[in-house]
């Protein structure tokens, strides 16, 4: 083997690697909104948890990332310790798809169709189909089919080669004598476990196995305890991954080890133990790829069928090792980075903590708004607090968000995060708004002076508009409805129409000496604050209706229908003056 090989190798290596990467990643995008949907019906059955792992690995090609997701879910309070452990279980048995079709490769004969079996002889039309579809066409949906033909043809050109570049080692002796070290399972386990933990993927690790196959050098001896180490070996990506977790989070990541430690000790006891008693000959032959997709697929059906009904007895373990501890909630325990690798997860955890801020937003200002009619110290401290707070979640949220959207996202995706991006921002000047109507409620109580009552009467209407206008935009934003979206633009200029009136009167008031300047500055600070808050409400629901056509512009929306192109604005706007009416 001279340099030349040695260069082919390390090119197919990295072709094998990069398109294990270009096609997970394409399967994980087309897939994804799927994957949210079957998760959302996930029960606590172990078996339906090992069926539920085993179909998700299978589509997204990767144990290790189904075991990243399910320790961040763990970790957000998705999911339970013990749905996580047939989930974990059914990811075993779902990687082993990838070596099957890794060992398509190795099927001999001259018919026809045989050859089409071949990945060498199919590879490149997939590689072809996928090049027009990744690079012609504009619906991405299609190219993300494109980009898993191409990532699958090139993984397949990288085994080619992997496999073409170590052929002269099987007339190396040295090459030889260091396989036969293997039998020994000791070294065999973590010489796999090694490998794999460094390239941080079993499928891969068990291909470039099936590719040195080729060689004619490796046997069954030597490549059962590699397998089993394989297996072991993909336990450091979710283990990683578990470092500043909560202690349940960390306990999955425990029983993924403990599942394949427990499984490999079980399996290669018994098979040595049979070895003794049978003298299996077959374990000085060579192994080609068929025979290391049996044993792989053997072994982690093997022990997925020991170890399900013992799935109480891994949660004790786990437990047992990462004991019981006082932990302080964390909130923001849903925007967990692990999820990032399956964003339509990550965008939905962003949603479900958007509406947490929107509620805490809505609560700040009716407690403000309440200020106006009685003032309570307690209330007010509440609204200050509450905005701090709703500081920080745009600032989590937000940073989270922005990350999350430099990944490879769908459309679909994409227009989510910008959705979230932009109703943060209105959610969080909505409770400054509420500081500012709190302060003038504060301000009337500490110097002991109060509206008329005309003054009195006027705010209660325009209070009761703002409240209807951030009910409906609330509702709207949390549940997607955008038959209320559209109700909220007439509102909002109800609201508008309401403040112009009242200034109106409140000047006549100044005039006729009804009404002293520093009442007059407080009445217009809250007149302010309403129509602000109405702003924002507006923009919230035309931040919905214009991405859910694929576009945002507010400006140009709130433009449209103000201008009469909306036939039903105006209908809706004049239902709610009759509503709204100034005494």
């Amino acid at each position: 083997m001279d340099i030349f090989n040695v260069l082919s190798l390390l090119g197919g290596l990295a072709m094998f690697l990069f398109g294990m990467s270009v096609m997970g990643e394409g399967l994980e995008k087309s897939a994804g909104n799927k994957l949210k949907t079957i998760l959302e019906r996930l029960t606590s059955s172990p078996l339906k948890g090992f069926v539920l792992g085993l179909a998700v690995t299978a589509v997204i090609q990767s144990s290790s990332a189904t075991t990243v997701m399910v320790v961040g879910f763990v970790n957000s309070g998705i999911m339970s310790l013990r749905q996580a452990i047939g989930i974990i279980m059914g990811a075993n048995v779902g990687t082993t798809v990838t070596s099957w079709i890794l060992s398509l490769s190795g099927i001999q004969g001259d018919g026809f169709f045989i050859q089409m079996l071949k990945p060498t002889s199919f590879s490149p039309i997939l590689a072809a189909i996928g090049i027009v579809m990744y690079a012609f066409l504009k619906d991405n949906k299609k190219k993300d089919i494109g980009s898993i033909l191409l990532g699958f043809a090139v993984l397949m050109f990288g085994m080619d080669t992997i496999s073409s570049a170590v052929a002269p080692l099987k007339d190396v002796p040295e090459f030889t004598n260091i396989l036969l070290m293997f039998s020994n399972p000791i070294l065999g386990v973590l010489a796999g476990a090694a490998l794999t933990a460094i390239i941080q993927s079993s499928s891969a690790s068990v291909g470039i196995l099936q590719a040195l196959s080729a060689t004619g050098s490796i046997t069954f001896g030597s490549a059962i305890p590699i397998i089993m180490g394989q297996n072991i070996g993909t336990c450091a990506t979710a283990m990683l991954s578990s470092i500043g977790t909560n202690k349940n989070a960390r306990r999955t990541a425990f029983v993924h080890l403990y599942f394949n430690i427990i499984g490999t000790v079980v399996f290669l006891t018994v098979f040595y133990i049979l070895k003794a008693i049978f003298d299996f000959t077959f374990v000085n032959d060579a192994i080609n790829g068929f025979g290391i997709a049996v044993v792989h697929s053997c072994f982690n059906i093997v022990a997925t069928a020991v170890m399900l009904p013992f799935a109480g007895v891994l949660e004790k373990l786990a437990c047992a090792t990462i004991p019981d501890e006082t932990e302080t909630a964390d909130e923001f325990a849903l925007l967990d980075p692990r999820l990032m690798v399956t964003p339509p997860i990550a965008i939905e955890q962003c949603r479900k903590v958007a509406v947490r801020m929107a509620d805490k937003s809505k609560d700040a200002m009716y407690k403000a708004l309440s200020l106006i009619d009685k003032y309570d110290e307690e209330d007010y401290t509440f609204v200050r607090d509450t905005e701090a707070r709703i500081d920080v979640y745009e600032d989590r949220l937000g940073s989270y968000l922005v990350t999350l959207s430099s990944h490879n996202l769908s459309e679909a995706d994409s227009r989510e995060v910008s959705r979230l991006l932009h109703t943060i921002g209105d959610f969080e000047r909505i409770s400054d708004h509420a500081v500012g109507i709190a302060k003038a409620a504060k301000e009337m109580h500490d110097k002991h002076i109060n509206f008329s009552n005309d003054a009195n009467s006027e705010l209660k209407v325009i209070s009761a508009a703002v409240r209807k206008v951030l009910e409906m935009s609330i509702n709207c934003f949390e549940t997607g409805d955008l038959k209320t979206a559209v109700l909220v633009e007439p509102l909002e200029e109800v609201v508008d129409h309401l403040r112009g009136a009242m200034k109106n009167r409140h000047i006549t008031r100044l005039q006729e000496g009804l009404c002293t300047i520093e009442l007059g500055f407080i009445f217009s600070d809250l007149l302010t604050n309403f129509e602000r808050v109405s702003d924002h409400c507006s923009n919230i629901a035309a931040c919905m209706i214009e991405l859910q056509h694929g576009a945002y512009d507010t400006h140009e929306y709130l433009s449209r229908i103000k201008s009469g192109q909306d036939p039903d604005f105006a209908e809706r706007y004049n239902q709610y003056l009759k509503e709204y009416v100034l005494p």
